[in-house]
């Protein structure tokens, strides 16, 4: 049997770990007697931390929420995890998000060992992330709504929230949420919507106030590989406010990556000649993706093309001339 303080730790860790604990399992997982764990309950409350009981049988433990956070006890595995995904979401797309994960990031970091530190610094040294905004950074959502969201899919919870739909129209949506998807700097809720009777991707940057509505239910099977899967499906099937048709001049097979990358619609025309179809929501990204073309082989911009596209791309050659 563990001395005291290292049970004590031991306890709080698997506290931590799962939102409920069967009395008689926790004891067993520490072996110790029902009497022996109750004393370890009540150290930990005179630490500060929330611990609630439920009486009888089928009773146990979990731990609260409290009026503020108590110290986390975190294996090395996890330390390295929360470390590089805050020094991820110091670039992500949510409001007010950097300082606050540089603030959170500057304290983890000065109390990991240097064996831990250096495993932060090997991964994230040699993950890179790719984005493209266009001219600007893209909308943001709020931190607060992610996390009213993120608890839902959790907990398998139903959720109210105001929409504003694509075309401008505002809709009160009651939803099932099934998982979060963030995808080039947007965030995405996966989600049964109840009203609709129908699956639904919600951008998140588009709702407001979403709120628990209490009622929890059963998860359903997704109509795709898994959440991600079902945005990519959904945003290919979005129209877009701008398109354009171009030839390039070398084999299909050649382009098959870059047609995926883009979300591109890609046609063989013959063995050394083939067109794709682009779409995006801006004139900016659609005229970086012609420039991508042009730089795997001679392209020609098929007839119809708007007038503004075409302008933006002379602008971006002559740019482009004048620095070479």
């Amino acid at each position: 049997m563990l001395d005291p303080t290292a049970r004590t730790l031991r306890l709080l860790s698997l506290l931590q770990t799962h939102r409920f604990w069967p009395g008689s399992e926790l004891a067993d997982r520490l072996e110790v007697s029902a009497r022996t764990l109750r004393r370890d309950i009540d150290r930990l409350r005179a630490l500060g931390y929330p611990v609630d009981a439920t009486p009888g049988v089928a009773g146990g433990y979990r731990l609260a929420a409290g009026a503020h956070l108590p110290p986390l006890l975190l294996d090395d595995d996890e330390a390295v995890a929360i470390a590089v995904g805050l020094r991820t979401a110091a670039g992500a797309a949510v409001d007010g998000i950097e300082d606050t994960t540089v603030r959170a990031l500057a304290k983890l970091e000065q109390l990991l060992p240097d064996r831990l530190r250096r495993r932060v610094k090997a991964v994230h040294s040699n993950v890179a992330i790719l984005r493209w905004d266009g001219d600007s950074p893209g909308p943001t959502v709020d931190a607060e709504a992610l996390a009213v969201l993120a608890q839902a899919c959790r907990d398998h919870e139903e959720v109210r929230f105001d929409y504003r739909r694509r075309d401008g129209e505002e809709t009160r949506r009651l939803v099932q949420p099934h998982q979060l998807v963030s995808a080039d700097r947007r965030w995405y809720l996966v989600a049964w919507d109840k009203r609709r009777v129908d699956w639904r991707t919600f951008r998140v940057d588009r709702l407001s106030e979403p709120r628990l509505a209490g009622p929890r239910f059963a998860p359903r099977e997704l109509p795709a590989a898994d959440a991600a899967a079902f945005v990519a499906q959904s945003l290919q099937a979005t129209p877009k406010d701008h398109e354009a048709s171009v030839v390039v001049h070398v084999p299909a097979e050649r382009l098959q990556a870059v047609a995926h990358w883009f979300q591109a619609e890609l046609e063989a025309v013959d063995h050394q000649t083939c067109r794709l179809f682009l779409r995006s929501e801006s004139l900016p990204a659609l005229a970086w993706m012609v420039a991508v073309l042009a730089v795997h082989g001679e392209i020609d911009i098929e007839p119809g093309t708007r007038v503004d596209l075409l302008e933006l791309l002379g602008a971006l050659g002559g740019r482009l001339t004048g620095a070479v």
